[in-house]
């Protein structure tokens, strides 16, 4: 019985692919806390090593696609969190784990409490672009959400001094780190929509670790921010820094100093948006007057047109116009008809009894000298047959036999004697010559 006739029996190298299937399919995403040991990192770019504790070991590999984004330099001892699928080396069956993340232990925990916080919030639209409001063109006044003391809102100040210095601005001090930090940012930002002061609000701090703005990772906040009827940008740590907070907010800004420069007008902008208007000003108040000029024009020209005096020439001329046609009509017509008299008068003639009658005298005289020609033809040709014929004849005549001296002999019975066989003593033969006859007796 052979194997293929069997499904029961593997080979070795369709049971290592089964058991990979089943396990990536049915395990699916797993997290792991281990210890690294066993690590290598080949010039392919790829990440080789052992995940274990104090019972039990587990291989791994990383790919460079996944390992160029983790932050920080694995080392062997070092303690990790790792997000991985299940799989199989099939080559080998060696059971092994697809690292597609890695973090530091205590990093790492943080980092899967925010990927859950986001994923659950996600699920509710809190980050949906139709929830978020539109931040005003010209803000009329800025709140400031930050720590009084923080670099952040120095910077933020400082840029809005320089490029809106007219623009006023109401600090909301909170804490920014540490465990009351998420209560206090809230209550700031309910504060401020309660008080009803300002038009847009920044929210933010200086950069710092996952833990430091782990604040801006709270629940709290993130649902504080939605719920705020003001608009919020987000400005928490660098640009490469990343937090709830940014995805709930209206609009993300980068940095602080991003956030000053996102919602203020800088001074020479306003100066080069003022001449812009200007001479779009200019420019109107131009086109509404080339346009009245040309309404004006306009006007004149039919008035002008509906002057009595024009309107006279106008008909006039039109009346003239019309004489010139109608004239130019008759005259066509006329030579119309007058040709086709002519047509007429040259078709009568044609069929007039008079010039059939003449013509057919014509054809007779024309027939009758045909006949002529033709009689004539014929009785010259007959004649010179006849001449043709007598000459032939005459060529063959037993008289023109008889002149050139011969004579023609016959016996009494007339019989023509061609030999002296035919004749006896005594006959009588009668001779011809060309003037008469001879008779004679055969005497021998």
């Amino acid at each position: 019985m052979s194997l293929d006739s069997n499904p029961r029996i593997f080979t070795v190298s369709r049971l290592n692919s089964e058991v990979r299937l089943l396990l990536e399919n049915e395990m699916g995403i797993v997290w792991l806390v281990g210890e690294v040991s066993n690590l290598t990192m080949p010039v392919s770019g790829h990440w080789y090593l052992t995940l274990k504790d104090s019972q039990a070991q587990v291989k791994c590999a990383m790919f460079k696609g996944n390992n160029r984004r983790v932050t920080f330099k694995p080392q062997n001892g070092k303690q990790v969190l790792v997000k991985a699928r299940l799989s199989l080396y099939e080559p080998r069956g060696d059971y092994q784990l697809i690292i597609e993340s890695m973090q530091a232990e205590g990093d790492g925990r943080l980092q899967q409490e925010f990927d859950h916080l986001k994923m659950s919030l996600a699920a509710e639209g809190l980050f949906a672009q139709t929830a978020k409001k539109a931040l005003p063109e010209q803000p009329k006044c800025v709140g400031i959400i930050t720590s009084k003391t923080g670099a952040a809102l120095f910077d933020i100040l400082n840029i809005l001094k320089r490029r809106d210095p007219n623009l006023p601005v109401i600090i909301y001090p909170t804490l920014v780190q540490g465990t009351n930090a998420a209560i206090q940012i809230a209550q700031a930002i309910g504060r401020a929509n309660s008080r009803n002061e300002c038009d847009i609000l920044i929210v933010g701090r200086g950069g710092g670790s996952l833990e430091d703005l782990w604040c801006f990772n709270e629940e709290i906040v993130a649902r504080t921010i939605a719920a705020s009827q003001i608009p919020i940008v987000s400005a928490v740590g660098h640009e490469i820094d990343v937090t709830i907070a940014d995805f709930v907010a209206d609009v993300r800004a980068p940095t602080p100093s991003a956030a000053a420069e996102l919602v203020s007008r800088d001074l020479s902008s306003q100066l080069q948006i003022i001449s812009h208007q200007k001479r779009r000003l200019r420019s109107a108040i131009e086109r509404y007057l080339s346009q009245q000029q040309k309404r004006l024009s306009t006007y004149q020209f039919r008035i002008e047109k509906q002057h009595p005096q024009l309107q006279l020439n106008t008909q006039s001329q039109r009346l003239d116009d019309l004489n010139q046609r109608l004239e130019s009509h008759m005259q066509q017509r006329l030579e119309r008809n007058q040709h086709k008299i002519e047509n007429l008068s040259l078709r009568l003639s044609n069929l007039s009894p008079a010039r059939k009658v003449h013509q057919d005298k014509q054809r007779i005289e024309t027939l009758k000298r045909r006949l002529l020609d033709s009689m004539d033809r014929n009785l010259l040709m007959q004649r010179h047959q006849l001449a043709l014929a007598a000459e032939k004849l005459d060529t063959v005549s037993p008289l023109a036999t008889l002149k050139r001296g011969y004579s023609i002999t016959r016996n009494a019975s007339g019989s023509l004697i061609t030999s002296t066989q035919q004749v006896h003593t005594g006959d009588t033969i009668t001779t011809r010559f060309v003037d008469g006859e001879v008779q004679s007796i055969v005497d021998k």
